[in-house]
């Protein structure tokens, strides 16, 4: 991936967070928290994931809890929701479609964050990137009392995986950094909405 000084990677996480912070936000609403709730769940679900995996890797104070620009996007996408639902709310198919743009961009830019910066080994990098998509909506569900949809069913740390995974593929089949980036959020993204559409979940085990 070419960019000048991180400046790709920073774009590519700030994306994710606001996305990801309109997730958030709206799942505050649905289980009826107040304002202070909407901005503590935007602020988990936008950020928990890359400050897990910034810990896990050493990369400390986490870069998100070191720029404020990533607080104040994760804050807008909640003050969007909020004025917004206030009209006639976010239709739950946007929801859908945001958040899996949100955990592909964030399972790439973790992915490219380990493997680029702090060269760690390709199969931890993807854990890496699979963490840094999944962990705010872990931190979400346990917020709201939940079990984390990634622990229950659903292709959905499946699908980040499934992007970091190809991201290093591409890599290693020779293609550009920002291809093969490109490639990863793609079919990170494409696995997670058509599981939704086909209502695919991983097996489970019979009590």
């Amino acid at each position: 991936m070419k960019y000048d000084s991180g400046t790709l990677l920073f774009a590519v996480d700030l994306l994710g967070t606001l996305l990801f912070g309109i997730e958030g936000a709206t799942a505050a609403i649905s289980s009826h928290l107040d304002l202070l709730g909407l901005l503590v769940l935007a602020f988990s679900t936008a950020l928990a994931g890359g400050i897990i995996r910034d810990l896990l890797i050493g990369a400390v104070p986490p870069s998100s809890l070191r720029d404020w620009r990533y607080s104040a996007v994760a804050f807008a996408g909640a003050a969007t929701v909020f004025f917004l639902h206030r009209f006639q709310g976010i239709p739950g198919t946007v929801i859908v479609v945001l958040d899996a743009a949100g955990l592909a961009l964030f399972a790439v830019a973790g992915t490219e964050k380990a493997l680029k910066i702090y060269k760690i080994p390709p199969l931890i990098a993807v854990l890496l990137g699979t963490i840094t998509g999944v962990g705010g909506g872990t931190v979400r569900d346990i917020l709201l009392a939940r079990i984390p949809l990634v622990l229950r069913a659903d292709v959905y740390a499946t699908a980040a995986m499934a992007g970091s995974a190809g991201m290093i593929l591409g890599r290693r089949l020779g293609l550009s950094s920002t291809l093969a980036a490109v490639l990863g959020a793609v079919l990170c993204f494409c696995l997670r909405m058509v599981s939704v559409w086909r209502h695919w979940n991983l097996p489970t085990v019979s009590a």
